[in-house]
């Protein structure tokens, strides 16, 4: 079998189960498992599925450009949304991160002068003025096209100066073994620093993200507050992970 036709395998294989394991496919096929390794990593570099170890899992639906992840799931963000909110104490200092969850929050916040909101969303910034009493602080830098967040050295040196009691983390995957990741390499670094910057993360939970896998690690689980989780969503692998309260 070629090599173009092995990856065309490899992609139907994906499609059908839900992930690739390189060790049987090398098995099935008769070929060296470097080889279906090589094809995997030339498949993860076009952007056709993530890689794994020991295979591939599909690229998140939450990895699509922000213009196409508006009506994704929109009613378990508003759900998730409304739990995060109850997180937020008066008076506090929060970070939103970018990502339709947090614009969601944005749209619940209550009318609290004393509130301080952080974000690199200009989208979320707008929100929170419309929608709330809050003193905005908007972190600049280079803004991403496909998520329209701001990142880089800017951002960076911008977030050193500032600190948080909590911060309201979006991630395009939540995965008990593979953990928190993003698929954009200077996401995650924005993100892991406004973390280290804040006293306590929370992260979004929508119910399309549970179980997904992006190319880019977060930060670790361990190192959250816990994840806001969706009440409705059944996904059993809620019950393996830090879950907020204790509805699971």
């Amino acid at each position: 079998m070629l090599g173009a036709q092995r990856k065309t395998h490899l992609l139907e294989i994906l499609d059908c189960d839900g992930r690739v394991v390189a060790k049987t496919v090398a098995h099935d096929l008769g070929v060296s498992e470097d080889s279906i390794r090589r094809d995997l990593r030339e498949l993860a570099d076009d952007g056709k599925l993530v890689r794994v170890y020991g295979g591939a899992l599909p690229i998140p639906p939450a990895d699509r450009p922000v213009q196409l992840r508006q009506d994704l799931a929109t009613d378990s963000k508003e759900r998730v949304a409304r739990r995060a909110v109850d997180l937020i104490r008066p008076a506090s200092t929060i970070v939103l991160d970018a990502g339709t969850t947090t614009l969601a929050m944005a749209q619940l916040l209550a009318r609290d002068a004393s509130l301080t909101v952080i974000t690199p969303s200009p989208a979320v910034a707008l929100a929170v003025a419309e929608h709330s009493d809050a003193r905005i602080i908007l972190i600049g830098g280079e803004l991403s096209r496909h998520s329209m967040v701001a990142s880089g050295p800017l951002a960076m040196e911008a977030l050193q100066h500032l600190s948080a009691d909590a911060f309201f983390l979006g991630v395009t995957g939540i995965d008990p073994v593979h953990g928190l990741t993003t698929g954009s390499v200077d996401d995650a670094v924005t993100k892991r620093a406004l973390a280290a910057r804040s006293a306590a993360t929370y992260v979004l939970g929508s119910e399309e993200k549970i179980g997904a896998v992006s190319h880019f690690p977060v930060i670790a689980l361990d190192a959250i507050a816990g994840i806001v989780v969706d009440p409705l969503d059944r996904n059993p692998l809620i019950e393996e992970l830090p879950v907020v309260g204790s509805g699971h």
